[in-house]
């Protein structure tokens, strides 16, 4: 299985120029902590990741030295070349990926390096958590069979 069958494909995305103020209230409305900084490419009309935004960049840069988000753009902000992941790689390998970067969420990107989704820790989560109960699952079908053909 690969990322790209685990990820959100609904990705909240902003531009580089937008304001920062503007990035906090899309984030606050869409209920995200990290917005994909996104423009096209020159060569096409795809997504292009530029840089991620999260809730924490804007306390740790902005908020936490006392400064005036008015004053600033997402692209001052914004982290710049993040991790990005191909979806076709391995959740193991992600997950390997994602803690050497010490990173929750990811965006993931498609063959041509466009934006096709986001990985998030919650995502894997949820996934194992159905592999779990599919395993819980077979072993209490194999006792309840066992019962049966052994009284």
């Amino acid at each position: 299985m690969g990322v790209g069958d685990i990820c959100s494909r609904d990705v909240v995305t902003i531009a580089p120029d937008a304001s920062l103020g503007f990035a906090a209230h899309v984030m606050r409305e869409k209920h995200v902590g990290m917005l994909v900084v996104v423009g096209p490419a020159a060569d096409h009309a795809d997504r292009v990741v530029q840089g991620v935004l999260t809730d924490r960049d804007i306390v740790l840069t902005v908020v936490g030295r006392d400064a005036e988000p008015k004053d600033f753009k997402v692209m001052d902000v914004m982290t710049r070349n993040p991790l990005l992941i191909a979806e076709g790689t391995s959740v193991a390998g992600a997950l390997r990926l994602m803690r050497t970067d010490g990173v929750r969420r990811v965006p993931v990107v498609g063959a041509r390096n466009e934006l096709v989704g986001v990985l998030s820790i919650d995502d894997v989560l949820d996934v194992m958590a159905d592999e779990l109960t599919a395993i819980s699952g077979a072993i209490r079908g194999e006792q309840a069979r066992e019962r049966v053909m052994r009284p």
